[in-house]
């Protein structure tokens, strides 16, 4: 077996795949093979830098991590929905093709066998298999819908490339043989999401409204800082005897003359008891 390494991973699924005969079943594997490659060439990536798996009516891909991530995700949400459109508005009913997809990251390694190892690649295909993402696609009027790892949410999608909006982008956790799994949706919540997850979205709205109310250190529209004077220390309180200025109590007798050039005349009380000038 090969040393595990980082890739991308891009998972593409049809929809209702078992319940179309068998030449509507080759006719749908060619369309998604279509896409596939349609996707991958719109991003920049030839057959040089990535691996394919067939799993019937799913394929995978495993893309060189030298690979632009962003390009990718990009053509992803670009390309495969256009793809879908141009397909479908020709084909008979029993020939629709919509697709689920996942994109992912993660190290994997392949085995004497041709086969993919890794629990990043497990994890990736539980998202695709995800109930929360099949019934966000069977809801929706599009033909498409997209999961995001957590791993390529924090790495891309969060930083609001162009041609990926991050706003377009929902919290979720999926349940799996492995554990409950965090991800991100793009596009609306299913209806009947768990609470937990729509707490999430509104979570994640009231942190990006946050995050952009407030300015920048220094920067343009700064909020000015309030000019606030602490109360003076131990109570000290400034008062004048016969045209001499105490402060506190204390006395201090004899012109004064500060060291920017300022003077001041007189006796200057600080702290104690003032004495009585006779």
């Amino acid at each position: 077996m090969s040393d595990p390494v980082n890739r991308m991973i891009l998972l593409l699924d049809i929809e209702k795949y078992s319940d179309r005969d068998d030449v509507e079943q080759a006719y749908l594997r060619r369309m998604l093979y279509d896409i596939a490659d349609q996707v991958l060439e719109s991003a920049g990536i030839d057959e040089t830098s990535r691996l394919r798996a067939d799993r019937g009516d799913s394929v995978m891909e495993l893309i060189d991590a030298n690979a632009s991530p962003v390009a990718l995700l990009r053509a992803v949400l670009g390309e495969i929905p256009v793809q879908l459109r141009m397909i479908n508005r020709m084909a008979s009913k029993s020939a629709q093709i919509r697709l689920r997809a996942v994109v992912a990251s993660g190290y994997v390694a392949v085995d004497g066998f041709n086969g993919w190892v890794g629990s990043d690649l497990n994890h990736a295909c539980r998202l695709l298999d995800a109930q929360l993402l099949r019934d966000a696609l069977r809801e929706r009027a599009e033909d498409f819908a997209l999961c995001v790892s957590e791993g390529v949410h924090s790495g891309i999608v969060r930083h609001d490339h162009p041609g990926i909006p991050r706003e377009q982008f929902h919290a979720i956790t999926v349940d799996s043989k492995n554990g409950p799994l965090k991800a991100w949706l793009h596009g609306r919540l299913p209806v009947g999401a768990p609470v937990q997850q729509q707490a999430q979205e509104h979570q994640q709205a009231q942190d990006h409204r946050e995050e952009e109310e407030t300015p920048a250190p220094g920067g343009v529209g700064e909020r000015p800082v309030p000019d606030i004077h602490p109360a003076p220390v131990g109570g000290v309180t400034i008062t004048f005897q016969g045209g001499s200025p105490s402060f506190g109590g204390s006395l201090v007798g004899g012109d004064q003359h500060g060291v920017s050039g300022g003077q001041v005349t007189g006796d200057v009380h600080l702290g104690g008891k003032p004495e009585t000038r006779r």
